[in-house]
């Protein structure tokens, strides 16, 4: 079985709707002929170049998280979004949080360095059995995470947690984290 990845070139930052409809309509076309675009050439897997400078990446499933975070960094590298169809998410250029090299797991395997705002607040809303866990890591610093049920842990130096209600305040906190707030270790309930 095979996964892909799309990237190309937007402007500003784009919907998860905007980049499904967008990796829809490319797939309807036939790929292009000719000279592929720079970023094609640091890709790995099997790359197809399509009209307008959008690529298509297909990889094993074998493989995926380990080429899936190599295609992440490229694409940012370049300026370029890339939306994951097997996993609904668009990755976009900005607004990042304000901690350099963070990096966001999740339980189902994905790892991204510089993960944008956007993104972290849609990857919450895919907790599930399949996947576990979202954290945001800034090693050798703090992290915060979030398991099904929506308990909190963070850690700098000590590890503490907190039970939260809902998804919707698990992405403020995610938020508060990401952007240098602390208001979210004064917002919870914290035992430790």
């Amino acid at each position: 079985m095979s996964v892909e990845l799309m990237v190309w070139d937007e402007p500003v930052p784009i919907s998860r709707d905007q980049a499904r409809a967008t990796y829809l309509a490319v797939k309807r076309t036939e790929p292009a002929t000719g000279a592929a675009p720079d970023v094609a050439k640091e890709l790995p897997g099997q790359v197809t170049s399509y009209p307008d400078g959008h690529v298509l990446v297909t990889m094993d499933l074998d493989t995926m998280d380990e080429m899936s975070a190599q295609v992440f960094t490229a694409a940012r590298a370049h300026g370029l979004v890339c939306y994951d169809p097997q996993r609904d998410l668009v990755h976009n250029v900005a607004p990042l949080g304000v901690y350099e090299g963070m990096q966001l797991h999740t339980g189902d395997g994905m790892m991204v360095n510089d993960p944008d705002l956007g993104l972290i607040h849609d990857v919450l809303g895919t907790m599930s059995p399949q996947n576990p866990f979202v954290a945001v890591v800034n090693f050798g610093q703090h992290f915060l995470q979030v398991s099904p049920g929506y308990e909190l842990e963070y850690k700098e130096g000590k590890l503490i947690r907190a039970e939260v209600a809902e998804l919707a305040e698990v992405r403020q906190a995610f938020h508060d984290y990401a952007t240098g707030s602390r208001t979210f270790l004064t917002r919870y309930d914290w035992s430790g």
